[in-house]
């Protein structure tokens, strides 16, 4: 069956812009684009590299990608609003954000593309099951999606995965003010503040091999904050 209209048509990859933050992670940007290619043949790929310490700026030049570069390390809010400021720039239509140490499967990419272009924001949403999970990660989630559902007004169920693809129309009209790892929250307080479409697709959970850089007391203080200038609106 034809789709009805355009909102109910799969994205073309033309007008799609892949984004990976990547802090450290020249073991596996080598496999990873590879895989993203093969998934996405005509997708545009776009890696930043925030000031990492290992030799992520080597492996970049010999990948035959586009990426930029922050010097010193910024973190991970203040490297995707550059990500986003490009896609903006450059004239895309969507951004899709994916973890660059392969916890988020590049196989899944077509998932989001095929969601089509009626939901504004979809979440990549994991099996938020302790035996999946390390404990630290399920509880921290479960408490951050139950909160950031309240106060967004959308039912949230994984609000700390990164595998996401956002509407460029969208970020045109937030005024994200977060550069740690709080930015993604954040992205979903304004986009239920917008009234946007959010959308949800079952993602892989995979932890195996992969390292998270959150600082669970420091970034916790953040999300804490985050919600008291949520309170005071």
């Amino acid at each position: 069956m034809e789709p009805k209209d355009d909102l109910e048509r799969p994205c073309r990859l033309n007008e799609i812009l892949i984004l990976i933050p990547a802090y450290n992670a020249a073991g596996y940007l080598s496999e990873l684009v590879a895989r993203i290619r093969a998934a996405v043949s005509q997708a545009d790929i776009l890696i930043i590299n925030d000031g990492s310490k290992d030799n992520t700026s080597d492996v970049l030049k010999g990948l035959n990608v586009t990426y930029l570069t922050n010097a010193p390390n910024q973190g991970k809010g203040f490297t995707l609003q550059r990500g986003f400021d490009y896609a903006v720039e450059k004239g895309y239509d969507y951004v899709i954000t994916i973890d660059a140490d392969l916890q988020h499967l590049p196989e899944e990419l077509p998932s989001f593309i095929n969601y089509g272009m009626k939901t504004e924001l979809i979440i990549g949403t994991r099996a938020i099951k302790l035996s999946l999970m390390p404990f630290a990660r399920w509880v921290t989630n479960n408490l951050t999606s139950i909160i950031i559902s309240i106060f967004s007004g959308k039912r949230i169920r994984d609000s700390q995965s990164g595998y996401r693809m956002i509407a460029v129309e969208l970020l045109r009209k937030m005024q994200i003010k977060s550069i740690k790892y709080d930015y993604e929250s954040e992205i979903l307080f304004q986009a239920g503040a917008l009234d946007a479409a959010i959308g949800e697709v079952a993602i892989t959970t995979v932890y195996e091999g992969s390292h998270s850089y959150i600082n669970p007391l420091v970034d916790t203080g953040r999300f804490i904050k985050l919600i008291w200038k949520r309170m005071l609106l």
